[in-house]
């Protein structure tokens, strides 16, 4: 297994634009950004401000929320089947259900995700819209590149009737997110979840920050990794954010839950 994962990587590393991206991933584990907190304090943080979204969400709408986790539970069994017949782990799933019901509650025109790998997040939207009678999805990935055709195995779980709306870019969000942001005139949602460094977030809010219409929502999953949510949000003052529980990690959200 070893032998094969070096293999599709120097596979993967002949492409110069591959090459570039891995280059980068490499060197930013290498020299991390940690930000204005260190980890303990940063943790510490984020507890003190953490509240729980199932608790929040059906304070809010109790119906909608019941409708996200119905999807939810349907879309772990479908992936299940799907995932289980794979010799390879494609990360995590993000907090679908989060995604599913904000998506449902602010009707969002545009949603702009980066970080497919099997596509619960995508999926998630796509559902939503498709319920929502209307939207459009622009997804940055770039592939795992361990294994052989890499790019096969992302948004393996994102159904096929769905794609109409779904405009994916695999290339790595240096490439990816200047090339959505120059097709689109406003984003209404935003959802971080690819490269988790502090350099790697600054990059991609500088870039789809300035085409957020006003009132838009910002998701950020794993802000416990380092203090950039911290960060942004006490340097920035913006008007709402919150912090949320999932599953042993947090997630940030700026803007208000109802618009």
């Amino acid at each position: 297994m070893q032998r094969n994962n070096l293999v599709n990587i120097a596979r993967s590393a002949l492409n110069p634009a591959n090459a570039r991206i891995m280059l980068g991933k490499l060197w930013r584990r290498i020299r991390p950004q940690s930000g204005h907190l260190n980890s303990d304090d940063n943790q510490a943080w984020l507890a003190k401000q953490a509240v729980d979204f199932a608790e929040m969400a059906h304070e809010l709408n109790p119906a909608l929320w019941s409708e996200a986790e119905e999807f939810g539970c349907a879309l772990e069994k479908r992936a299940e089947g799907i995932l289980a017949g794979l010799d390879h782990q494609l990360g995590g799933g993000a907090y679908h259900q989060l995604l599913y019901f904000l998506t449902r509650l602010r009707c969002p025109g545009v949603v702009v995700e980066t970080g497919v790998a099997a596509g619960f997040s995508s999926q998630a939207f796509l559902s939503a819209m498709r319920r929502n009678g209307g939207g459009e999805l622009h997804s940055s990935d770039f592939p795992y590149f361990r294994l052989p055709e890499p790019e096969r195995y992302i948004g393996i779980v994102v159904e096929e009737e769905l794609k109409e709306n779904w405009h994916l870019h695999v290339k790595g969000d240096a490439v990816n997110l200047p090339v959505i942001a120059s097709s689109v005139t406003v984003v209404d949602l935003f959802h971080y979840d690819s490269d988790k460094s502090y350099s790697g977030r600054t990059f991609a809010m500088k870039i789809m920050v300035p085409r957020l219409r006003p009132g838009a929502l910002i998701i950020m999953d794993d802000i416990q990794d380092n203090s950039f949510f911290h960060d942004y949000v006490i340097e920035r003052s913006p008007a709402a954010w919150s912090v949320f529980t999932c599953g042993g990690k947090y997630v940030g959200l700026i803007g208000e839950l109802l618009p």
